[in-house]
């Protein structure tokens, strides 16, 4: 599972996204707009400040903006920001020379194999979908289920 700090970046991020009438957003305007607590969105937009998702000005006119443009922001490098590698399995790294303990043979434990499968399809998704494609799901379902189908003749 994603942590709290994910989906509240998400959604803090979707939030700027949508409202393009406005260049910077402040922590209360997006913390209430969005339902989210608002000291926690402070550490939250600092980390993806510190990411390069977000950049920000001090003083009149401030806050926090998109560094990046809705289609260039993936999923996957928000994710990281807050859950640092995905894998399922230590072993998995590619920044850790982990193995597990209990494996004789890396190269063909059958955990170990289905388990990088799973990860490579969970990246792909997350890596291939952008914030503009997350809001663009949202619209469409939003849209989908507001249709009223009419029976009457």
């Amino acid at each position: 599972m994603i942590s709290m700090r994910s989906k509240y970046g998400l959604k803090a991020l979707g939030y700027m996204a949508r409202t393009s009438d406005k260049d910077s957003f402040l922590i209360a305007d997006i913390a209430q707009a969005e339902g989210i607590p608002k000291k926690f969105l402070e550490a939250i937009l600092l980390i993806l400040k510190n990411s390069g998702i977000l950049s920000s000005r001090k003083g009149p006119g401030g806050g926090y903006s998109l560094a990046k443009s809705p289609a260039a922001i993936t999923v996957g490098a928000v994710v990281r920001a807050f859950e640092g590698d995905l894998i399922p399995l230590p072993c998995l790294s590619e920044s850790a020379s982990a193995s597990c303990p209990e494996c004789g043979d890396a190269d063909t434990c059958g955990i170990r194999l289905v388990m990088s499968d799973a990860d490579k399809a969970l990246s792909s998704v997350l890596d291939s979908t952008t914030l503009a494609d997350m809001l663009q799901k949202s619209e469409f379902e939003r849209q989908k289920k507001q249709q009223v189908v009419d029976f009457a003749i």
